[in-house]
């Protein structure tokens, strides 16, 4: 396992979300292996011809990569673990903005106001408020993913990724083959 690539826990978070490979008739490269490959890719900004051998042919790496941001599996892989994180309180969706970015209208400036009530904040409670090192690096690596697609492999609005299928048994959506 080189620098960079999922670690185990990482792998195991994500291996219950990902699309069952082989559909098209032959056998897929290993979904740990191209993604490592991806997440390389990503990280670097190397040329997809210059990728190590390690994560096998760069064409194969290219074209899981272009597929799945083109079907919307990167989004929907990205959004699945944070539902599953959120749904047991394991994100913290505080969002801190730099203000050197920010800018107010010019009307802003200057007008006197009262002072802010104190807002007791999701988490002000010692301890209630941990994120998973493992989750917040996982989740980080999939938003970059998802933000390096080209804005040509957006998927279609309302459209289903070709890459899985989904199945509903009564008891909500779950991925199937």
């Amino acid at each position: 396992m080189g620098r960079g690539d999922l670690s185990n826990a990482e792998w195991e978070r994500l291996e219950p979300f990902l699309p069952r490979g082989g559909m098209r008739g032959g056998r897929w490269s290993d979904h740990r292996r191209v993604i490592n490959g991806v997440l390389y890719r990503v990280r670097t900004g190397v040329q997809w011809r210059d990728l190590p051998e390690r994560f096998g042919p760069w064409l194969t790496v290219y074209k899981r990569h272009r597929r799945w941001s083109a079907d919307g599996t990167w989004q929907m892989l990205l959004s699945r673990i944070q539902a599953a994180e959120d749904a047991v309180g394991g994100i913290d969706w505080d969002v801190s903005v730099d203000s050197t970015t920010v800018r107010a209208h010019q009307h802003a400036a200057g007008a006197r106001r009262a002072a802010p009530a104190a807002v007791v904040q999701r988490g002000a409670v010692r301890g209630t408020n941990r994120v998973d090192p493992v989750l917040r690096r996982l989740v980080a690596r999939l938003e970059e993913v998802v933000r390096s697609a080209s804005a040509w492999d957006a998927p279609v609005v309302g459209s289903l990724p070709r890459s899985i299928s989904w199945s509903t048994d009564g008891a909500g959506s779950s991925l199937s083959s």
